[in-house]
This record gives C-alpha cells, sequence and structure tokens, in this order.
C-alpha cells in the first residue's frame, strides 16, 4: 500500500510541477514583454505586480490545488498602503499575491538567488538590507516615497519564515514607512487550516513551511505532492501612526493583533510525525 501511495504521490506531483511550469513560463514570458515596452519605472513595477498576481493566483488554485478563504477584506482600496503579514514560506506568498496586486519586500540575498531571483525582479520587488542600519535607513525612504505615490507593499516584518509554531517579533524599522508616508497600515494573518484531510500539523508542516537548512526543490517538491491544503487569510483592523509616534509601537501594535489571531502548528506525537514513504522521496 505504501508503494502504491509513493507511486501515487510521485505522479500527483509531476502533474503540479508540469502545470507549475507552465503558468510561470507564461508569467516570465509576460514580465519581460511588461519589461521590454514599460520606460517608466514606476509604471513599470505597477504592471509588473499586476502580472505576478494574476500567475500567482493561477499557480496557487490550479497548479497546487490551494483553496484559499479571504476574510474582512476591505471593500474600499486604499491608494497606497502596507501590508503586514505572518511568513511561513513560498505558499503563503502565492496566496497573498494571488489576492490583488502588491509589491513585496524582499532581501538582497533572495535578488541573488538563482532562480528565484529574476522571478522575484519581474513581480516588482523591493530588495533591502537589513544588516546595514545605514543602507535600510534609505531603503525606509524608498518605500515612502512609493506608498506616497500609491503603491500598495507587502512587508513581512519577523524577516523571515517560520516553522508555523509562532508569530516572531517584529523588525521595526521598514514599518516606519507607512508613518513618514502618511498611509495605513493593514495587518494581515494568514492560517493554514487544513493539509491532506487534517488540521495544520507537524507531521505536515515542512510541505508548506520554509526553514530551517531545507532547500527550496526540497520544500516545494513536499509541497506538490499534497492532496489538498486550505488556507485563510483574514484582514485585521486597520492601523494609523504618525512620524511622532514612538518607533516600537506601531509594530508592537500589529504584531499582537496578529499573533492574536494566528492559530500555531498542532504537535503529533514523535511516532505519528514521521512523513509516509509517499513525501520523503526527493525527486534530487
Amino acid at each position: 500500500m505504501d508503494k502504491v501511495e509513493s507511486i501515487t504521490s510521485t505522479l500527483r506531483g509531476l502533474i503540479k510541477a508540469v502545470f507549475f511550469l507552465f503558468y510561470l513560463s507564461v508569467y516570465v514570458i509576460t514580465s519581460l514583454f511588461i519589461a521590454a515596452t514599460t520606460r517608466d519605472r514606476s509604471k513599470r513595477r505597477r504592471r509588473f505586480s499586476a502580472n505576478a498576481s494574476r500567475y500567482c493566483g493561477l499557480i496557487a488554485r490550479n497548479a497546487l490545488g490551494i483553496k484559499l478563504t479571504v476574510i474582512n477584506k476591505p471593500a474600499a482600496k486604499h491608494a497606497g498602503s502596507l501590508l503586514v503579514a505572518n511568513h511561513m514560506g513560498f505558499v503563503d506568498i502565492l496566496l497573498l499575491a494571488g489576492i490583488e496586486p502588491m509589491s513585496f519586500i524582499t532581501s538582497n540575498e533572495m535578488r541573488e538567488t538563482p532562480l528565484l531571483g529574476p522571478i522575484t525582479e519581474l513581480a516588482g520587488c523591493f530588495y533591502v538590507e537589513r544588516r546595514s542600519r545605514t543602507k535600510i535607513l534609505g531603503e525606509m525612504k524608498r518605500l515612502a516615497d512609493s506608498l506616497k505615490d500609491g503603491l500598495n507593499i507587502v512587508l513581512y516584518p519577523e524577516a523571515t519564515s517560520t516553522n508555523g509554531e509562532k508569530v516572531l517579533p517584529f523588525k521595526r524599522t521598514l514599518m516606519m514607512a507607512a508613518s513618514e508616508a502618511g498611509v495605513p497600515v493593514q495587518p494581515v494573518v494568514i492560517n493554514f487550516t487544513s493539509i491532506n484531510g487534517e488540521a495544520f500539523n507537524t507531521r505536515w508542516r515542512d510541505a508548506v513551511c520554509w526553514y530551517g537548512d531545507a532547500t527550496f526543490v526540497e520544500y516545494f517538491w513536499k509541497t506538490l505532492r499534497l492532496k489538498s491544503v486550505t488556507a485563510e487569510i483574514e484582514y485585521l483592523e486597520i492601523l494609523h501612526a504618525k512620524p511622532e509616534d514612538e518607533r516600537g509601537a506601531l509594530a508592537d501594535k500589529a504584531h499582537a493583533m496578529i499573533s492574536a489571531k494566528f492559530v500555531p502548528v498542532q504537535q503529533v506525537p514523535p511516532a505519528a510525525e514521521q512523513l509516509p514513504t509517499d513525501l520523503e522521496t526527493d525527486p534530487t
């Protein structure tokens, strides 16, 4: 039976991989067309993010088969807002980006990563150097200018992806871009509600959470082989801040709101935590 499940799971993963590569290829082609035909940097970033939103949604729904419920999304759109959310891996980026056009903040290291670097650049991402205080203050000003220009930007203030056990403390500096620009902060909580018909637990965690020393190929292959994933994204109360407010107050408030709504991964007994054979095989 385990062998049958392993074969079935591998076939499922391969079929999903074909759909993923198809959508990814069309995304790259359309993004390159945008790059070649749009000279204005701001307009090009907007077109990039709109194109990425379309294909992230298609990949999440059609290639990966993820069912997403969006809760309390504001009916009225703000002309420029900073959306902050918890972060567990590549999957939640696809889900969030697929809701509406947004530009994501990521690290300079991501820009230099093979495959993912060019993909994120064609999505209109902002790259920041968090380890340099001098540089990050300059990046904050650049983000504030883009927010003033009406761009919707996503920040993962944990500054890393997690294992789903808790929401890590928020880094504060980049969140101040919202107060500098005079735009609202939209806290959002991302939860996985079920995987393969079970509650989000440590048995399946590594198929949706990308953390530790796992390579992207190892992580995403497990994602592709899953039978089913359901998730929720909930928009929380909008926050407003002024430049004169205490620097950490906004980050602490957003963290408290997201943590209160976050449903951590359920622990399963060690004996039951071992993944079935059908998810242990690495195609490489």
